[in-house]
């Protein structure tokens, strides 16, 4: 980028490491729309609340990284070098509580199998895909949306303490998003009419491993375990205008759009796209925790009446209530390893949500980061999220590895921003597409316990997979 003056007036104020400037412009704008601004910068990225809701004020926009983290740390601790590389910006915490809560820090996914450096695990599925484990990409600037008050913000935070590169930074970032040329959208070509998904998994394959989680949880091994399938179609155009039909027609609470380069295998572009309902793990900068597990599904209904009864249906599920309180309790044990004593608490337990494709049950569980703990060891943790691995979750993991061809790659992992001051948000990526530069994948699945039924869980996931394949013009037809 090339070099401009400071920008204007702050607009609020925050610490001296730290900018944060109105563009009351952008305010009537959608973040989609803004991103198509900046799509020829490298690394862009799209973290968005789609759809109104408690933990969905925020929705932040950012690209042209400074540095990009592509594996786990060697040693025992994979996130040594994701901590040491955020820690080149300012760290002054943000407590101005009309200013955006991330203006620059860590942005990108943690794979599912990221889980194999934290937990011993057999290897026996198949990596097909060619995605890191980790890669996390380090930002010095943003901008926020926000959802209660309509304005939209442009931040930063000082890399190395230079605070007039923030300042030149920020500059071209405006200059680029108000520039003239630039008023209209850029639009790519439109992906195809009609995507075609087929199954990893045929149906009496995966009702066969519903029973097998079935005989494990009669045998004493575990409680309860989350069996996926993966179904996917060839690919290998452009994500981006895919990510638009996701969103538009699946409006998400953590929508996510993450380029990840272009393929070094065919040369296609790489990217995640997520339209996600379910929050992984929040933190604030001074160490509150947070997190919303989901557990229990029912589809919507054709008409009021029945969706009505399908949510009375669902709460009161004796088989669906026990799989979420099983899953707070997974999670309750993972906070309480970095978590003061006595803070870990579970404020709400089995409330109905609702998306546009399904209902579930979410509860929340909260605590309080014991001194010396940090976002990292939050996530060494409490990774993968307890409610898409089971109960006891390292057995659960290891059982389902036996039972999924494929590896799961992205899904089931997190994705989010990691900020310099302490604070995260992130997401369980579910109703996840990933462009891996060959095809586009969407693993779907549900949680299996002594009650389940295989054919009802098939139908799970069909319903699950509904809603994210007709946002993008897709649709599953048989092996």
């Amino acid at each position: 980028m090339s070099r401009h003056r400071q920008p204007s007036a702050l607009a609020r104020a925050l610490p001296a490491g730290a900018r944060c400037i109105r563009l009351a412009e952008l305010d009537a704008i959608a973040p989609m729309d803004a991103a198509e601004r900046l799509r020829d910068l490298p690394g862009l990225a799209l973290l968005e609340s789609a759809r109104p809701g408690r933990n969905a004020r925020w929705s932040y926009l950012t690209a042209d990284p400074v540095a990009v983290l592509e594996a786990p740390a060697d040693g025992t601790d994979p996130f040594a070098t994701a901590r040491r590389v955020l820690g080149r910006l300012s760290t002054d915490p943000i407590t101005d509580p009309d200013a955006p809560r991330f203006l620059g820090g860590l942005v990108g996914y943690l794979a599912y199998d990221l889980g194999r450096r934290i937990e011993t695990l057999p290897s026996l599925a198949l990596a097909d895909q060619e995605l890191p484990s980790l890669r996390l990409a380090l930002h010095d600037w943003t901008i926020a949306w926000d959802r209660r008050t309509g304005r939209a913000w442009l931040g930063g935070r000082a890399l190395d303490e230079r605070i007039t590169r923030l300042d030149r930074r920020l500059a071209e970032v405006r200059e680029r998003l108000l520039a003239p040329d630039r008023g209209a959208p850029v639009m790519a070509d439109d992906p195809p009419a009609w995507f075609d998904f087929r199954s990893g998994l045929e149906r009496s394959a995966y009702e066969a491993g519903v029973d097998a989680v079935r005989d494990a949880i009669a045998h004493g091994e575990i409680y309860q375990a989350n069996l996926t399938r993966r179904l996917e179609t060839p690919f290998r155009g452009d994500p981006w205008p895919v990510f638009r039909r996701l969103r538009t027609g699946d409006p998400a609470l953590f929508a996510a759009y993450l380029d990840l380069g272009a393929s070094p295998l065919t040369g296609a572009p790489r990217a995640i796209l997520s339209a996600s309902p379910e929050p992984y793990l929040a933190v604030t900068h001074d160490g509150r925790v947070a997190t919303d597990p989901i557990k229990g599904t029912r589809p919507r209904g054709r008409d009021r009446d029945e969706d009505r009864a399908l949510a009375r249906e669902l709460l009161g599920s004796g088989k669906d209530r026990a799989e979420n309180v099983m899953i707070v309790d997974v999670v309750r044990n993972d906070l309480g390893r970095v978590c003061m004593p006595g803070t870990v608490r579970v404020p709400r337990l089995c409330r109905l949500e609702r998306t546009a494709a399904v209902q579930h049950l979410v509860s929340t569980v909260t605590g309080r980061l014991a001194p010396g703990m940090d976002q990292f060891h939050l996530l060494a943790a409490a990774f993968p999220g307890g409610s898409i691995t089971g109960a006891p979750k390292i057995r659960a993991m290891q059982l389902l590895e036996t039972m999924e061809p494929v590896r799961r790659g992205p899904y089931t992992g997190a994705a989010g921003w990691i900020g310099a001051d302490g604070a995260m948000q992130t997401s369980i990526l579910i109703r996840t597409l990933v462009a891996d530069g060959a095809r586009l994948t969407l693993h779907v699945g549900g949680g299996i316990t002594w009650r389940s039924d295989p054919a009802a869980e098939w139908d799970e996931t069909v319903d699950k997979a509904r809603g994210p394949l007709a946002a993008i013009g897709g649709r599953e037809v048989a092996t």
